[in-house]
């Protein structure tokens, strides 16, 4: 190697002292080294600044192709977007102009509400005129059911319901001038409250009980003759002779035939059963008679009915069965109950509310009267 450089070196010196000579290179040399050596510093120079700016290039042209590239991949992303949002676009007019549809018909029905209030308003201004009037007839009306019944059937409860109905009715009103009229409705109320309380419906329950149990009572026969029917004779011992046995059967049959017994009453009615089943029935009447004067508060013909029903039952049936014993004290206690309540007046309110009227009507006549002078 060092003797190739040699020749070399050789050769550079004399090129820069002598005009240009280029030595033939040696056979045995490599042309790459052969060729350096024949350049000179110029030429590498040059040689050396055409690879940087062919690498340059190159590596230009790497970023451009990479850029173009990367702005096709854009151009075909915003393509996409250009196009969603085309589609979206479209949406949105097709949504604006459903909602331009959707608010034309709101304000046709805003119109048409309008329109019905302004009606509503002229009907609302023409029916408040007589509204206090409905008002007060409705609220006489209901006084008038209390009286037919306190008057028809005392039946304070009822009464006090229509009552209170009509005071809510002129409370929801809400007018001052009406505070005189349900002052005088609280207190014909408060004279209802104050009545005593008269248990009906336990009363109507008791009176239903004792008419069901009108068909269980024994007669007082019949109960004589099922507890002799069901007395047995003695039984036999077992060494008892023919003779002894005949005997005393003969004995018990004949005690059959006759039979003396004090029932502890004077007389002992005997009754077919066509009877039976007419006196269970006319009893029940008895009792369902009281029902209804006990509902009509009628305390004479309640306690007379009653009265005559204990009779009957003490007459006919066994008042010391079971069955007897219940529906001889049911009977007793019912006509113990007091029914008659001394019913107060409450016509005040009522004549309270016809008054009002009669003044309200007074009052639109001259009003009216007025107008027509003008």
């Amino acid at each position: 190697m060092t003797e190739q450089q040699q020749p070399a070196n050789t050769n550079r010196v004399e090129s820069e002292e002598s005009p240009p000579y280029v030595v033939p290179p040696a056979p045995h040399q490599n042309p790459f080294a052969a060729a350096i050596s024949r350049m000179n510093l110029t030429q590498l120079t040059l040689a050396v600044l055409v690879v940087i700016f062919l690498w340059q290039w190159l590596d230009s042209h790497r970023a451009i192709n990479d850029m173009q590239q990367q702005l096709a991949q854009k151009i075909a992303e915003m393509d996409g977007v250009s196009k969603a949002n085309q589609i979206l676009l479209g949406q949105s007019q097709d949504e604006v102009r459903e909602l331009s549809t959707k608010v034309m018909a709101l304000e046709a029905r805003y119109a048409e509400a309008q329109n019905q209030r302004a009606a509503l308003e002229v009907l609302y201004n023409d029916l408040s005129v007589s509204r206090d009037e409905t008002a007060l007839a409705e609220v006489e009306q209901m006084l008038l059911i209390a009286g037919q019944q306190l008057q028809l059937s005392a039946n304070v409860k009822a009464a006090l319901i229509a009552m209170q109905s009509a005071d809510t009715r002129l409370q929801r009103m809400d007018r001052p001038v009406f505070n005189g009229l349900r002052k005088a409705i609280n207190q014909d109320m408060d004279k209802l409250r104050a009545l005593p309380g008269i248990d009906i419906a336990g009363l109507n329950f008791q009176l239903d009980k004792l008419v069901a149990a009108v068909d269980e009572l024994p007669l007082v026969y019949q109960q004589h003759v099922t507890k002799n029917a069901e007395t047995t004779p003695a039984a036999a011992p077992k060494d008892e002779p023919a003779w002894q046995k005949l005997s005393r059967e003969i004995w018990h049959e004949a005690k059959q035939l006759v039979r003396i017994e004090d029932i502890g009453k004077m007389e002992a009615p005997l009754l077919s059963p066509n009877q039976e089943f007419f006196l269970r029935e006319n009893l029940k009447l008895r009792l369902l008679s009281a029902r209804l004067a006990l509902l009509s508060r009628d305390e004479d013909s309640f306690r007379q009915e009653l009265k005559t029903a204990q009779q009957w039952t003490a007459r006919y049936f066994d008042i010391k069965s079971n069955e007897g014993v219940r529906m001889l004290s049911g009977l007793k206690k019912i006509a113990t109950s007091s029914i008659s309540i001394e019913l107060p007046d409450i016509g005040s309110s009522l004549q309270a509310v016809r008054n009002y009227r009669l003044t309200q009507e007074s009052t639109a006549e001259r009003g009216a009267a007025g107008k027509t002078a003008r």
